[in-house]
């Protein structure tokens, strides 16, 4: 049971300040990390063996004395034992699959049990699924790493070979990755690589020769309370505002036949927005407060920047600023549970994808059922993960019909009313992502859609009509109507410079989007359109050539039948392909 005197106090908190004596209970245990994170740091940097024991002693505490969750305790060291029997004896290319199908059935059976047999589900009320599901990604991770130890670097890629555990750890060193406590609850996850590499120290071998003085002396983890304090107070000051905002704005409300009767559509839609960004207010603060103990204990260092600054974005979950400044689905999504984002790109989209192939719809597909199964079973999930897939591809839309009418004809420079666009596009993406995160919250079926009833669905009426006029019927006559819209199209030499520039850009793009992860559990769109974008370039690329060739071919026609010499002619056996094209200077030269 938890200690009495410790859950005296957080009740008699909880009714002074009318706020649910769970949530008091889970900051409680974000603040306790930072002095609890203050000893860790302070151990002496070759006794690894106190620093596990020490992580669990405290994720012990949390568990069994502040929520009295002994039956929780039970479910994460079934995970735990069982997996790590899986990853230890289990010696077989299929040891990676069967791990994550028993980490993510254990987890389903408790989403599952947490809908069926919980007459009123309160999202206020703590139970143990939430650190099952932090503890699923490290689990999953976990037995991926153990089988990439077994093969050789050359069929690994770069990631693969970072995080690969060549040697399964002893079960203390296990037991201390999986409690430990500044994650325990609210995440972040992260990999046994980077936790192995922080307790032994590792990782900070790239400050050993530094002389910047923020290194403690006669310890090899530098300062790093500074940093840490400032994410501490920001996480609070996110807690803080949503304490204020949510006096003003709240579910029930929006709920309430009031809502409709005494708003106009426009202000529903727009309180929608500010009713999303309330939700979004506790996990900024949850997560920036958990990332600041992890940066105390030093698991949060990043290395230097080009600068010899330290970086301590590590275990960075959330963006809030570009989040919330965001003026597309993209950087929103980005911006967003980042770590659970990465989990999903690298230990399901990219594993499910067979070698030597490009991930596809069944890659898609299968990281978009994970992604719903990890969150839970609860309809709400489902109704969110769908209208955010579309939101992806009207993105795409926008990004690749609408934008460029913005733009200048190189499709680099922004035009006159570029800003309009963003602005305008600033609101679209905001207010549609306030529409979409209801059901999240919510959860229930039939309160979800009631709740969008009230706004006549207008999201959903978004994304038919777009898809409507550029994939229905009358796709092309739209497209035609916009590109009449396009700017004054460039010569034939212009363009075919600008194409070779788009091919490069194109290039770069999708070498960084590569790295990029799936969000929301469906992977951004933005690589199948840069392939259709590669595509559409290196057409326009060859007919320009063409084009250019042919009118070429004419003039060299006409110089040799006047008699004249052809000053074109090695241009024109580049642009054919006999030799590199060369510039104005060349040319003047061979003249």
């Amino acid at each position: 049971m938890a200690i009495p005197a410790l859950d005296r106090l957080i009740n008699s908190a909880a009714d002074a300040s009318g706020l649910p004596a769970d949530l008091l209970k889970i900051a409680s245990c974000l603040i306790l990390s930072y002095p609890f994170s203050g000893i860790l740091k302070r151990l002496p940097d070759n006794n690894k063996r106190l620093k596990d024991i020490y992580c669990i002693a405290i994720s012990a505490f949390y568990l069994v004395g502040i929520f009295s969750l002994w039956g929780g305790v039970k479910t994460l060291l079934i995970s735990s034992l069982t997996s790590y029997a899986i990853t230890k004896y289990f010696v077989s290319p299929l040891m990676p699959w069967v791990n994550f199908a028993f980490v993510m059935g254990h987890l389903l059976l408790n989403h599952i049990s947490a809908q069926l047999f919980v007459d009123d589900f309160d999202t206020n009320v703590i139970d143990i699924t939430g650190a099952q599901m932090v503890l699923c990604m490290k689990l999953s991770a976990f037995g991926w790493n153990i089988a990439d130890g077994w093969q050789p670097d050359a069929k690994l890629s770069d990631f693969q070979k970072d995080r690969a555990i060549r040697q399964h750890p002893s079960l203390l060193d296990f037991l201390a990755y999986v409690f430990y406590f500044p994650s325990l609850l609210t995440g972040p996850s992260y990999d046994y690589a980077e936790f192995q590499r922080w307790i032994d120290l590792s990782m900070f071998d790239v400050i050993v020769n530094d002389n910047t003085g923020a290194k403690r002396t006669k310890r090899k983890i530098p300062r790093s309370g500074r940093v840490s304090a400032l994410k501490c107070a920001e996480g609070i000051a996110w807690i803080v505002l949503w304490v204020q905002i949510t006096k003003y704005v709240s579910l029930d409300y929006a709920m309430s036949p009031k809502f409709s009767q005494e708003l106009s559509l426009v202000s529903r839609m727009f309180y929608l927005w500010i009713l999303g960004f309330t939700y979004r207010l506790k996990y900024y603060g949850a997560w920036s407060i958990a990332e600041g103990a992890c940066i105390l204990s030093g698991l949060g260092f990043n290395g230097k920047s080009k600068t010899g600054k330290y970086l301590w974005n590590r275990v960075q979950n959330v963006d809030p600023i570009a989040f919330e400044t965001g003026t597309n689905s993209h950087v929103l999504l980005e911006a967003w549970n980042m770590n659970t984002n990465k989990w999903l790109k690298n230990y399901v989209y990219l594993r499910v994808t067979p070698k030597g192939k490009k991930p596809g719809f069944f890659s898609t597909f299968v990281t978009f059922f994970t992604s719903a199964m990890w969150h839970g079973t609860q309809p709400g999930y489902y109704l969110t993960f769908v209208t955010g897939a579309f939101y992806q591809s009207l993105g795409k839309i926008f990004r690749r019909k609408i934008r460029p009418i913005f733009m200048e004809s190189d499709g680099v420079t922004p035009g006159k009313y570029k800003r309009i666009y963003d602005i305008v596009t600033y609101f679209v993406t905001q207010i549609g992502f306030g529409y979409a995160v209801q059901p999240f919250v919510i959860l229930n079926m039939k309160r979800s859609l009631s709740l969008w009833a009230h706004v006549y669905f207008f999201g959903h009426v978004f994304i038919f009509v777009t898809i409507f006029l550029f994939q229905g019927p009358f796709r092309k006559q739209v497209e035609a109507k916009l590109k009449t819209l396009y700017p004054v199209p460039l010569s034939p030499s212009e363009k075919i410079k600008l194409d070779a520039a788009r091919l490069r850009a194109i290039q770069k793009e999708i070498e960084e989007l590569s790295s990029n992860q799936p969000s929301l559990g469906v992977p951004l769109s933005d690589l199948d359109t840069l392939d259709e974008d590669m595509k559409q370039a290196v057409e326009d690329f060859e007919t320009v050539k063409q084009e250019i060739a042919h009118e070429l071919q004419q003039v060299k026609r006409r110089a040799s039948q006047s008699g004249m010499p052809n000053p074109f002619a090695k241009f024109a056996a580049g642009i054919k392909g006999d030799e590199p094209i060369k510039n104005d200077e060349s040319i003047k030269k061979d003249q």
